[in-house]
Order: C-alpha cells, then structure tokens, then sequence
C-alpha cells in the first residue's frame, strides 16, 4: 500500500466553540461570578465536574474529574448546581443564529459547530464573514465564542483550540502542516489517553514527529485509526460538514390488533417503546433535544405533539414527558389504532443532565447494565412496567 502527503483541499471550514459554555450561561445568570473559580457540578461528593472557569483550571480542575478531588485542588471554588434547560435553550439560540446566516453548518454538540463556507470567498471575504457571525453570536447570547478557519475540519478545531479564550484563529492555506508541527500529539482529534500512551512509547510527543513517522508503521501500531490520527497530523482530513437538520430524528411506532381504550397499557408501551429510542441514542452517543408523541385514532384521525426538552438519552427524563404529551392529546371518548414516539433535535455529545443529580453514578450504571443485556440478546430483556422494571422472558 503506498501513501501520498497530497491535500489538495480547496474547502474553507470553520469551527465555533462556546467557551467553558456552562460556566458562561451560570454567568450570564449571577454576573458576580465573573472572575472568580467556577466549577459546575452535582451536588455531592460522588458527582463529577461538567464544566470549570479558566481560573478553576489554574488549580488543575478539569471536566470530568470528580467533585471531591476538585474540591481539595480548589477550595475556594465557588460550586453551581447545572441547569441543563436553561444550557439548551442557550444552544438554540446560538444554532437559530448560525442556521439564520450560515450556508451549512453541523451542530456537532450542544456548544460546537463546523461551517462550511467554501465557494463563499468568491463573493465575500469569507474570514471576515465569519468573524461577523461570531460577533453577532456574542453581541445577541452575551456568551464568548472561540473559532478556528481553516481547509478541514481537523485543522479549523485544532486552530479553536489554540485561540481559547474567547479568541480567533486563522490558519492561512498552505501553512496547515507547519502550523500543527509543534502541538503535542494530543491535540489530535481522536488522540486519547491510551493512543498518547502508545505514541510516547515510540517517542512520538510532537506533531511534528508523527508527520515524520512512515503512515505504514502508525497503522501497524493501532491499526485503521493509526492511518486516521497520521492522515490528521498531516493536515489531511476529507470528512464533510454534515448538514444539521433539526428534523433529524429516530422514531417507532406500534399499530395495534384491535383498537383500544385502555389508557394504562397505552402508557405503558410508550414506555417501552422510549426505553427502545433511548437505548438506541446512548449507542450512538446522541442526546435529544425534542420529544413528540403521535396517536392515531380507529377514525384514522391522527393528532401528534411534540416538546422542546434539556438534551437528555435518559429514560427517567424522557418516559415523563412521553405520557405527559400522550396525557394532553388523548381523547378518552376515541378509540385508538395507532400510538408513535419520534426523538428529534439530535446531536453528538456527552453532556448529561444527570451529572446534576446526586445519585448519577448509581443511573449510569443501572443504564449501562441493562444496555449490555439488552443488546446482548439482541431484544428487549429487561424493561420497565411504569416504574418498575421488569425481566421479559428471553
């Protein structure tokens, strides 16, 4: 197999991060925490750290790293509980400016997005454009917004990266490579604790070296990805900006032998088919931002409504709002022929509201079990009926 160090990339990408987003909205909310350490947790000892200021991270604070480490690196951090509502509605509001003025954009979390602007330089200066967006997003949410532009989307993160705080970052066609050469290798997208491991292992500390490495050898050592994390390093990443489109969404429905009109088996399978939909969003690593329920009546009148929501993938979030639209559009005097529960708004990311919450850990790992035996039996084992949960016969 033979490589070639070509990247003839002629796209124009841009990348927008909102600055320690949790912490900016708590801000926003209580401007008397601006300047001092802000750390955005759960409540107990057990929780762990979601979002931190720069001056948290002084101290060596970091996202994920448990409340009761953070508390002892920082003990003059001033603790808030998160509000993953008022996180979302700030989200949309950012993404409703970018759709608003951006030809396409890919909503890659509940605070990034790429855009993509190639062909636009030929009409406008297109750094400028985007510099004007992003200003607009700051002057209309308040929240600070870091960007990279660049060919791809490796490069225009990266750049962001290194212009946080709050800062831009340009990286001129043709100087990609040696603009990456003396990041270490872990700021590779893709680069985690384990891979870096690896890399020190080959002495391999610097970008710089690893454009250096023959593309054969970093495949032999970790495989396809290896070839991936060297083809980035040489600025060389052909991944497209994926449109984001609201509408996107995973969906089930269930039409009924005969047609009923008992209410609480009804609730009951919307339950199960939201624990279905939420198990499907945690293997795909996507949270939702809106919930809608569709009934579907013997007259074959269909009547469906939907809810914005905090983003979530956790049944105990999601199966409460699913009765709660099934409570409002049903019609007790009708029979019914068909019910139907679709998730939309999805992104990629790990942010959960229930870090929040004091027993999280314990959710989690309830969630990740019945996951595995779920999957496992490539069928619904274990479920719940209402609140309890329930071992359906394999």
């Amino acid at each position: 197999m033979s490589f070639m160090l070509l990247n003839n990339d002629k796209r124009i990408v841009t990348h927008m991060d909102l600055d320690t987003f949790f912490v900016s909205v708590e801000r926003l909310k209580n401007p008397k925490l601006y300047g001092l350490p802000v750390i955005v947790a759960g409540s107990s000892d057990r929780a762990v750290v979601a979002s931190c200021s720069y001056e948290a991270r002084r101290y060596g604070v970091h996202s994920a790293m448990p409340v009761k480490m953070a508390r002892q690196l920082c003990p003059d951090a001033v603790f808030v509980r998160g509000d993953m509502e008022e996180y979302s509605r700030y989200s949309h509001l950012v993404t409703g400016i970018i759709a608003e003025h951006a030809p396409v954009y890919e909503k890659r979390s509940i605070d990034e997005f790429y855009l993509d602007l190639t062909g636009m330089d030929r009409f406008y200066n297109a750094y400028r454009w985007a510099l004007e967006l992003r200003d607009r997003i700051i002057r209309e949410t308040g929240l600070p917004i870091s960007m990279g532009y660049s060919i791809n989307k490796t490069v225009a993160k990266i750049a962001t990266s290194e212009a946080k705080p709050a800062g831009t970052l340009q990286v001129e066609k043709g100087s990609e490579r040696s603009f990456l050469a003396p990041l270490p290798v872990k700021r590779i997208p893709g680069v985690g604790t384990k891979v870096q491991s690896t890399f020190y292992e080959l002495g391999i500390r610097r970008i710089a070296t690893l454009q250096q490495m023959p593309p054969q050898l970093i495949e032999r050592t970790l495989g396809r990805n290896g070839l991936d994390i060297w083809q980035k390093a040489n600025a060389i990443d052909p991944s497209p900006v994926e449109p984001y489109n609201e509408a996107k969404s995973i969906s089930t429905e269930q039409t009924f032998e005969r047609d009923t009109i008992d209410h609480y088996s009804v609730r009951r399978i919307l339950a199960a088919m939201t624990e279905e939909l939420a198990r499907q969003l945690r293997q795909q690593h996507r949270l939702t931002g809106c919930v809608t329920v569709k009934i579907r009546y013997s007259t074959f009148d269909t009547v469906s409504r939907q809810q914005s929501i905090a983003y979530t993938q956790a049944d105990h979030k999601l199966i409460p709002t699913v009765h709660a639209l099934f409570d409002r559009l049903y019609d007790r005097r009708l029979r019914i022929r068909l019910v139907g529960v679709r998730f939309s708004r999805l992104i990629y990311g790990s942010y959960q509201p229930d870090l929040f919450e004091p027993h999280e850990e314990t959710i989690q790992r309830l969630y990740r079990a019945l996951d595995h035996l779920n999957t496992r039996w490539g069928k619904p084992v274990v479920g719940r009926t209402n609140s309890i949960l329930t071992i359906h016969p394999a």
